[in-house]
């Protein structure tokens, strides 16, 4: 433990240093203070939302995981509306939709939003700090955190820039390389971890999280508000080698292939030697998508270890009972279905996300409990300020979650909205309505509809939109779709019908900055 030694010191330090601060100033507060609960937001980078064994897949090692929806809710249907890493995190720290937070496909989250998760808890009396991926633009901006640990996978995207996991990983192992497994950011190929598995991202993540909580100084009064945002099971798919000795052999799920891509150029086989390492579609072969799975999945039980310590150490700590602790992603990894790589379509693997939420004890919730209700990133906000006595800004498109455990089904949304735009191919421009039950997805350049029945078919196998059955069904949600698109204008909806575009919208009138960048992904 002597090698955590400093950045223990810097942590109980910014601690410390804030608590003091806001001392005397939330001193008359410190009763109503007390009731608040703790709020600990765990984000994984690309973890699908299938691939956990409390959600039906034996083959994954998540007991973790496992533990925490059986001591809170498993929510069945949980999206992310943009699924690629900084739209997906708007929408998280804003509440809102991605028309309304401004981001409609991969760029570089906003400098200020009207809300911002940390910036409102901050106002409610909570201490706040960010550790691990943030993935904003400045990478060290702050949205209202008193201050961040940061590990940006390597990303640089200022001079002199250097992340706070890398500085740490000079001192722990100089003129070693951190990136020493070889492996690309959007490669799907696995390899081992090469180095010692104390240095790896998921061990340090987990590590600053548990030594955070176990500095944190009660006594003012303030209730923590701790983010924990890991930058796995993303690729590189580089779990240590242990972990991967549970999955050699091992039977995982093969990728599903759907009728309707079986005729796309992309199906034809390939042969992975000469194809590109991070291709975004590829037919590799079902052996090449099990074995990149296999590592995958190692990678989420590595996440899902270090879960397990931040519990254990808000149990050891007090704090557990009296916590709001959150589990989610910010998308998907499709892992070859559909021939499918990484994220930003439509389809479950790349939308589907983990969605987890322990209740304070003194809510009284059923444990165990699984809601098939939709929801998003964006419910996350309004949850945790109606947990924290604050008010839910009525223009907020997210919903508190506790509405739904209290009976609330009835006033909730019917679909939720998902999109992407333009991404590795021209068609993949897009705009889907789904409530886990069916899905309506319709293509902004081409004009195509995809109707998906995930009742029947949760893979989705079949495209259902042109047979006759489901006529009726397809007309209503594309009368529904209609009603979403409706707010953008006439290049969107025009007379009452859907509108081919022409160009790619990737950000919306309502981006908060100026000068939007485009930064690829």
């Amino acid at each position: 433990m002597e090698k955590y030694t400093l950045w223990s010191s810097l942590l109980l330090t910014a601690a410390g240093t804030a608590a003091a601060q806001n001392k005397a100033e939330n001193a008359k507060q410190a009763d109503v203070q007390a009731d608040k609960p703790h709020i600990v937001l765990i984000v994984a980078d690309q973890h699908r939302g299938d691939a956990m064994n409390c959600m039906g897949n034996h083959a994954v090692v998540t007991p973790n995981m496992d533990a925490l929806a059986h001591d809170g809710t498993l929510f069945m249907n949980g999206y992310s509306s943009t699924p690629s890493s900084t739209p997906a995190r708007a929408g998280l720290l804003t509440g809102f939709s991605p028309w309304h937070h401004g981001m409609l496909g991969y760029g570089r989250v906003g400098s200020c939003y009207r809300y911002e998760m940390p910036a409102m808890l901050k106002e409610l009396g909570y201490f706040t700090f960010g550790i691990g991926k943030m993935h904003w633009f400045p990478q060290k901006a702050l949205h209202g955190f008193h201050g961040t640990l940061v590990d940006e996978s390597g990303r640089v995207e200022s001079d002199d820039f250097v992340s706070d996991y890398r500085l740490w990983f000079q001192m722990q192992a100089p003129g070693r390389d951190p990136d020493a497994t070889g492996i690309g950011w959007n490669a799907h190929g696995g390899g081992l971890y090469r180095l010692p598995e104390e240095l790896h991202p998921t061990a340090w993540t987990g590590q600053m999280a548990c030594e955070m909580i176990r500095n944190y100084d009660k006594g003012s009064g303030e209730p923590l508000f701790l983010k924990v945002s890991f930058a796995r099971p993303h690729s590189p798919y580089d779990p240590p080698q242990r972990l991967m000795e549970q999955y050699e052999g091992k039977d995982v799920p093969a990728p599903a292939v759907g009728e309707w891509c079986k005729d796309k150029e992309y199906a034809s086989p390939r042969d992975v030697a000469t194809a590109e390492k991070d291709a975004a579609f590829g037919n590799f072969g079902e052996e090449y998508a099990k074995e990149s799975r296999r590592y995958y999945y190692a990678n989420v039980t590595f996440v899902d270890e270090e879960i397990g310590k931040v519990v254990r150490t808000l149990k050891e700590k007090g704090m557990y009972d009296n916590a709001l602790i959150c589990y989610v992603s910010d998308h998907g990894d499709m892992l070859g279905d559909h021939h499918h790589w990484r994220k930003t379509y439509p389809y479950e693997g790349s939308a589907h996300v983990p969605y987890i939420v322990k209740w304070p004890a003194a809510c009284g919730f059923e444990k165990g409990a699984k809601v098939e209700a939709p929801v998003e990133l964006r419910d996350l906000l309004p949850t945790f300020l109606d947990m924290a006595g604050g008010k839910v800004p009525e223009d907020m498109d997210g919903r508190s979650l506790a509405t739904l455990m209290k009976g609330g089904n009835n006033g909730w949304r019917k679909y939720i909205d998902l999109e992407h735009s333009t991404c590795y191919s021209p068609d993949n421009y897009w705009c889907a309505l789904t409530d886990g039950k069916i899905k309506y997805v319709w293509r902004f350049h081409t004009g195509e509809e995809e109707l998906f029945d995930l009742t029947k078919d949760p893979q989705e196998l079949r495209n259902v939109a042109k047979e006759k059955k489901y006529a009726a069904r397809l007309r209503e949600m594309r009368g529904e779709m209609v009603k979403h698109l409706a707010e953008r204008g006439e290049e969107f909806v025009k007379d009452g019908q859907l509108q081919v575009l022409k160009r790619t919208v990737l950000y919306s009138p309502l981006f908060p900055d100026e000068n939007p960048v485009d930064t690829g992904i």
